[in-house]
């Protein structure tokens, strides 16, 4: 027994055992009833005592649940090892001016043994009472004292399947919360467009969403198992490349890298990939989370584009120099009409006509050169 504990440490472990079963109330009430007939008592009493009040647990002899701790003969029995015995309450000094020896129901004698919990808290008692003076033998004392270990044990007990049913819902309910997070997060995993695959240190495809086992079902005819080996899905023309990477995000750095895969078939695409590498909890490489969006959309608008920026400059080039080529022609006999003083009624038109020609053209080449400027393409008229 824990001797130097203070009282709310004792209050604590009171308040394990106040809500008991009703197996174990009606196993209790067994025992207090064999308790009363080893004792020849005709009360007996298994207490709780709280901060102001004995409560009742288990009784024989009496219908009353609890009564103030202040009037409780086991106030003194909780600070006792051993059995206490009063063989006569109106001869006992400390508790001869008790109300329940000096009126009804007239208690004279008592006799309790403490309850003494695992951890060494006195919680209360198990008791005997009688209307008349009286002893114990000693083989009724060394009852009083197994049965009441036999109190605490089955109360023990009690709490201790109620904390491990608690446990057990506790984790029934995380076990639930997981499972509903593992499948909002699978749901929003499996819904990706993109490819997620989870891989090993040693190539093991460890997990994957609805969107690489497509994607491989439909590219390389195989169904992705958890356990292949990811460079079974490999291009030979990128494997060199492939585990480069790989061995970069296993060394703890995340890279990127754009690829063109099944290149020349009706299958073909470009694929950019994320090899982001993957931590346990002692922040630990255990592996390669490899994460790939298609961008081949976007590398036929750029080829598109490139296409029409060739076109452009082609265009460009002709108008810089196959257009101006008559215009310049034209501009040379008007130089040399003008040497050789060679006019007629329409020559000043005909020359304005073939000055405004060359603006224009100049005019359409700058603004192809301002089109192409990203290209820094340059076009000298």
């Amino acid at each position: 027994m824990i001797t130097n504990y203070t009282e709310q440490q004792r209050l604590n472990a009171v308040d394990r055992f106040k809500n008991l079963d009703a197996g174990i109330t009606t196993d209790m009430n067994e025992l207090v009833d064999l308790v009363a007939e080893i004792c020849q008592a005709p009360v007996s009493l298994v207490t709780l005592l709280d901060a102001d009040t004995q409560w009742f647990k288990a009784a024989k002899g009496t219908d009353v649940v609890c009564t103030p701790r202040g009037v409780s003969f086991c106030n003194n029995t909780i600070k006792q090892n051993d059995l206490v015995i009063i063989p006569d309450i109106l001869a006992d000094e400390h508790h001869c001016t008790n109300p329940l020896a000096t009126g009804e129901p007239h208690v004279r004698f008592y006799a309790g043994a403490p309850l003494i919990t695992e951890d060494g808290f006195a919680i209360g008692s198990l008791c005997v009472i009688d209307m008349k003076p009286r002893d114990l033998t000693g083989a009724q004392r060394k009852a009083m004292l197994t049965l009441a270990k036999q109190i605490v044990n089955l109360m023990e007990f009690n709490w201790s399947v109620r904390v491990l049913e608690e446990q057990h819902q506790k984790e029934l309910l995380n076990t639930k919360a997981r499972k509903e997070s593992e499948l909002k997060l699978k749901a929003i995993f499996d819904s990706s467009t993109d490819t997620h695959i989870l891989v090993g240190r040693n190539y093991e495809v460890m997990a994957f969403n609805k969107s690489a086992a497509i994607f491989t079902r439909s590219h390389y005819k195989h169904k992705l198992t958890n356990g292949d080996s990811i460079l079974k899905y490999t291009e030979s023309a990128i494997l060199g490349q492939f585990k480069k990477y790989f061995n970069i995000a296993l060394a703890g750095r995340s890279i990127k890298r754009e690829w063109m895969l099944m290149p020349g078939t009706p299958l073909e695409c470009w694929k950019v990939t994320t090899f982001v590498p993957v931590r346990d909890h002692d922040g630990e490489v255990i592996g390669v989370s490899l994460n790939s969006t298609d961008i081949t959309h976007r590398k036929r608008q750029e080829a598109y584009i490139n296409v029409q920026n060739e076109a452009l400059q082609r265009i460009a080039i002709m108008q810089s120099h196959e257009l101006r080529r008559p215009v310049a022609s034209l501009l040379g006999i008007m130089d040399l009409m003008k040497m050789e003083n060679i006019y007629f009624n329409y020559f000043e038109m005909m020359e304005l006509t073939v000055n405004e020609l060359d603006e224009k053209i100049r005019g359409i080449v700058k603004d192809s050169e301002d089109t192409l400027h990203g290209r820094h393409l340059s076009i000298v008229a």
